[in-house]
């Protein structure tokens, strides 16, 4: 029912008035479980602990094949198979390489944003990409062409994020290899050295791990500008912006600093107990979807144990106290680690410097942000939901000058 109808009619007169009072459903805040659209990316089911990649798990796709593979799925549509992953990485390889106009004006992005950091920069540098790769509304071009500023968007970001970093750090941008993989370019561009085989397999593994789960903020924000027809970088720009909220991407770096303020383990339990008590959210741990453990948590924690070391004694410590200390003082709360919590020990562990974390994580997301803008470029209704108004009752007269 979309409203209410009052009838007014007369013996004399026969027409008929009508009055529609419309009624604003009630809906959730933060529009938490409303379905929006309908999606073939994939999808999180958090009563079971899982999600997936189109008809894929992610986790499986994590332990099994490249980033490259899942890049293809996402925004293909199929897992490629050896000639068809040799195919594509001739197709996105060459554009890891910035345009000219793009790379001269990096020094001055990265002194602007010295206080900011990485990601902050990553938003002016994706409209200078997009502006210098001629991206245009996605309402005005073909399919193809939305591919074609996809694929460029996704192979440039860790160039972006890598040269900002490095320029921040007062250090020259490192040119990408062609013949290192995704992961490993990544490393190598921020280190400027060739990285431990192992590291680049595990931070593959987290990168396969985050390209996607569900209409999550920043990917909700993507769509949304996006459905206005907006080109490509306008809709990665906003997303960034999304991803960069301590709730959102900024929280790995904010679990490990929860590892630091713990210390040791016989300081555990009074700082868990003290934070409980007081209300305090704990970082790295909770997620508005899963009610049981997070998959990916899972997952990377697998991860850091085959590294092992201090850390990752801590950190397993400190999960399972938190867990029982939540039992104890907050019966029928399940509090689990999410991928935050795992993510930020084994990106330490890596060698990752804790400003480039959340960086990190928009390497992978932004394949799934494209992938959401090109399947949104599909539907040309633009997202447009209400509110409902609180204010004082209108219309008041307004006061003398």
């Amino acid at each position: 029912m979309d409203g209410l109808v009052n009838v007014e009619s007369s013996q004399h007169d026969r027409r008929i008035t009508v009055t529609v009072t419309p009624v604003t459903p009630d809906v959730p805040r933060g529009l938490k479980g409303v379905v929006v659209t309908e999606t073939a990316l994939g999808d999180v089911r958090g009563t079971e602990g899982f999600y997936h990649y189109r008809q894929y798990s992610a986790v499986d796709l994590a332990q099994s094949r490249t980033f490259e593979d899942v890049w293809h799925l996402m925004l293909l549509g199929t897992l490629p198979d050896a000639a068809g992953r040799a195919a594509f990485a001739r197709r996105v390889t060459p554009l890891r390489r910035l345009p000219g106009a793009v790379r001269d004006a990096l020094p001055a992005v990265a002194r602007a944003g010295a206080l900011s950091g990485p990601l902050a920069g990553l938003r002016s540098a994706l409209s200078l990409l997009g502006a210098a790769g001629g991206f245009r509304p996605l309402y005005d071009v073909e399919p193809e062409r939305r591919l074609s500023d996809a694929l460029a968007a996704t192979a440039a970001v860790p160039t972006l994020l890598t040269a900002l970093y490095r320029l921040g750090q007062g250090l020259e941008p490192v040119e990408p290899r062609d013949d290192l993989p995704y992961a490993a370019n990544y490393l190598y561009m921020l280190t400027g050295e060739e990285p431990d085989p192992a590291h680049a397999r595990a931070v593959e593994r987290y990168l396969i791990s985050t390209v996607d789960h569900g209409f999550n903020a920043s990917t909700f924000t993507a769509r949304v500008i996006a459905s206005t027809g907006a080109d490509l970088a306008a809709c990665l720009t906003g997303a960034v912006g999304a991803l960069s909220g301590p709730l959102h991407g900024g929280a790995p770096s904010r679990a490990l600093d929860t590892l630091d303020s713990i210390g040791t383990p016989d300081r555990i339990d009074p700082w868990i107990r003290e934070r409980v008590l007081a209300g305090e959210r704990i970082m790295g741990f909770g997620h508005p979807v899963y009610r049981t453990e997070d998959p990916r948590s899972r997952m990377l924690k697998g991860i850091a144990r085959s590294f092992g070391g201090p850390l990752v004694d801590l950190a397993v410590r400190v999960e399972a106290r938190v867990e029982a200390i939540l039992a104890e003082l907050k019966p029928g709360r399940e509090l689990h680690t999410n991928v935050e919590f795992y993510a930020g020990v084994v990106m330490e562990l890596c060698g990752l410097p804790r400003e480039m974390f959340t960086p990190t994580f928009a390497c992978a997301r932004v394949v799934g942000w494209c992938a959401n803008v090109l399947e949104q470029a599909e539907d040309s209704k633009i997202i447009r939901p209400a509110a409902r108004y609180v204010g004082p009752v209108p219309p008041q007269p307004v006061p003398a000058a």
